[in-house]
């Protein structure tokens, strides 16, 4: 599929600023980088993005995810490798992301999990860089980005 708007960013600047704002404060929130990658990978597989998908893998490469861990994110319920505070990010991620598949929203046992492990700041910042991935991943998607154009 060719893009449909190669610039989308430089003709939304203010919006790219806006979002990256909100990036730089997950990003420095405490969430260990690794774990947010991973979550970004998770909704980007949901939402077919394959610029974030191809991106964050990239990343979680160079903040020390090792490659089973990649390979097996979209399978995360099913493999060892994901810590049990891990499960609970990702579940959220996942119920976030795909919020219109439940009439009550997030699932209250999915919530519930998430905050068993993390502090209220964490969790909020846990709902902030969900919200942000799938932003970025409504862009890319639907201006048709093609992986591998952010490098």
């Amino acid at each position: 599929m060719p893009e449909r708007m190669k610039n989308v960013y430089k003709l939304a600047v203010d919006g790219y600023r806006g979002l990256t704002a909100v990036e730089e404060y997950v990003n420095s929130s405490g969430i260990p980088r690794g774990l947010l990658e991973l979550m970004r990978i998770r909704a980007s597989q949901i939402n077919g993005c394959a610029v974030c998908v191809d991106m964050h893998s990239h990343k979680a490469r160079s903040v020390g995810e090792s490659d089973e861990r990649l390979w097996s994110v979209s399978a995360w319920r099913d493999t060892p490798f994901f810590t049990d505070a891990e499960r609970a990010a990702l579940a959220l991620t996942e119920s976030m992301t795909r919020i219109a598949d439940n009439s009550a929203g997030v699932p209250d046992d999915s919530w519930d999990e998430a905050a068993a492990h993390f502090a209220d700041k964490e969790l909020a910042a846990l709902v902030t860089a969900i919200a942000t991935v799938n932003a970025w991943n409504r862009i890319n998607v639907s201006a048709r980005l093609i992986a591998g154009s952010f490098r």
